[in-house]
């Protein structure tokens, strides 16, 4: 009862009180993991002043990406950044349909419920995540977190402030780059990296 009355005096919006509920440990069952690896494209480098451009996200059970159960979200640039253009390639305009941040956040919201997030360099991502939420008045992600780079350090027994870029992973791996720079194709990379370094590792096995 007390844990409902603390969401009803902090006034939290709808899809965030729903999302809460995931977390709640009256509906924990056994169940297999469910990892949504996902990836931002943003208007720089900086979560307090950069926005999103587009999200791509993709689940992943076991050892199987889930192509049926993925989003790729753009959303409408009111901050536009020409000069990050040729990296993303996204543009203003254009014939891809682009929504509101807020419907990206819910929508996001939505379907990670309370899956463990995986991303390259993850904690930027989850920043610019946060930032968004708290704009609807909502509170910070409450999801465990991997990190596919802190994940390769432990495989290769690195020092924590060894680094890689996805860049560096693809071509260890052998995984082809193609539509490397879109949030979705960088989802999907992320997804393969990260199912070989969880069977190296033998995560969730």
């Amino acid at each position: 009862m007390g844990w409902f009355w603390y969401l009803l005096k902090k006034s939290y919006p709808k899809f965030w009180v729903n999302y809460l509920k995931h977390f709640s440990k009256s509906n924990s069952v056994e169940k297999s993991i469910r990892y949504v690896i996902f990836d931002t494209e943003t208007t720089g480098l900086n979560p307090d002043s950069d926005v999103m451009l587009s999200l791509g996200a993709v689940t992943v059970i076991e050892n199987h990406i889930l192509v049926n159960d993925s989003m790729e979200l753009y959303l409408k640039q009111d901050k536009f950044t020409p000069e990050t253009v040729p990296i993303h390639g996204i543009l203003r305009e254009g014939n891809i349909e682009k929504i509101l941040e807020s419907e990206a956040v819910i929508r996001f919201i939505e379907f990670i419920k309370d899956a463990v997030l995986v991303g390259h360099h993850i904690a930027f991502d989850i920043a610019v995540i946060n930032k968004a939420l708290k704009r609807l008045g909502a509170g910070k992600l409450k999801n465990e977190k991997m990190d596919t780079d802190v994940l390769f350090q432990k495989w290769k027994g690195w020092q924590n402030d060894q680094h890689t870029d996805l860049d560096e992973l693809c071509t260890l791996f052998k995984i082809p780059m193609e539509d490397r720079h879109t949030a979705m194709g960088d989802a999907y990379i992320t997804a393969i990296v990260f199912l070989k370094l969880k069977k190296r590792l033998q995560i969730g096995l």
